[in-house]
């Protein structure tokens, strides 16, 4: 997987940089590894404020179903005050979703999102790969572990179905309640991973992931709109290399529909897709 073809010089207004800067640091707080005293915290660096304006407006552009939200310790709430400014900013002016789960903010297109749990609800063999501790090492599901799942995604369809029907406001939020759920797995699907990664809850967080050779995805693109130069790393995910064959039609056919939603849309232009094989002692999900 190599360069794609960008879309022409972007549309849309350039955006105030300081404006985003000052939305991200005033409602989202100090971000990651601040201290615990006001006085002492850090700001969010100018630098990961823009990657996350960048990050949010991939979704509103339709490049991916979500983005899960890991700058710090702010909840929906400010999230959704965060995405008011960028809404009065000029960004993202489409309709967003905010979704809460055990303490997890995720940033839904809503659409898009929706989609993606059908077409996974709908796919033959199901792309969940399980990487539970005491396996000898990762497989595909089988059908009474994949069914599982599904029915979760079915619940957390309806759930959105259903929080969609009842809010007509831009940015709307609501709240689910995993029961059961293996929210690793959950997530890995609303990212619109072409795989996502499940292991036995009862087990911990722990899995059979150490020193097994990954193929790391990554796509990023230039977003000028926000800042010349600025590049948006809109998917990182790891598919076990010796399922890559297995997994070969569902990695192309997330491909193809990143090239083509990526043609669709005016905001980021340059886009690269690339992958390497990595092997690492511990793997944290």
């Amino acid at each position: 997987m190599g360069p794609a073809a960008g879309a022409e010089a972007p549309a849309g207004s350039a955006l105030s940089v300081p404006q985003l800067v000052a939305a991200a640091r005033e409602e989202l707080g100090a971000g990651a590894g601040a201290g615990a005293g006001a006085g002492r915290r850090r700001r969010l660096p100018a630098a990961r404020a823009l990657q996350l304006a960048g990050e949010v407006l991939a979704v509103a552009a339709g490049l991916k179903p979500a983005l899960l939200y890991d700058c710090g310790a702010a909840g929906p709430a400010e999230l959704r005050r965060y995405l008011a400014r960028l809404r009065e900013a000029g960004l993202a002016p489409r309709r967003l979703h905010v979704l809460g789960a055990e303490g997890s903010a995720l940033l839904l297109h809503p659409g898009l999102a929706r989609r993606r749990l059908v077409a996974v609800l709908r796919a033959h063999p199901a792309p969940f790969v399980d990487v539970s501790a005491g396996r000898p090492c990762p497989a595909l599901c089988g059908p009474a572990e994949a069914e599982a799942i599904r029915g979760h995604l079915a619940a957390l369809l309806a759930h959105l179905k259903a929080a969609e029907a009842t809010s007509a406001s831009p940015v709307s939020s609501s709240e689910v309640v995993p029961a059961g759920w293996n929210l690793c797995t959950i997530v890995g699907v609303l990212l619109g991973y072409p795989a996502a990664y499940t292991f036995a809850v009862e087990e911990g967080a722990q899995n059979c992931l150490a020193l097994t050779p990954l193929r790391v995805f990554t796509a990023q693109a230039s977003c000028p709109r926000i800042r010349d130069g600025l590049r948006v790393q809109i998917y990182s995910f790891s598919i076990p290399e010796s399922l890559c064959a297995e997994l070969k039609e569902v990695l192309d056919a997330w491909c193809d529909e990143l090239k083509e939603a990526f043609g669709a849309q005016s905001d980021f232009v340059d886009l690269r897709i690339s992958s390497e094989v990595v092997s690492l002692p511990a793997v944290a999900l």
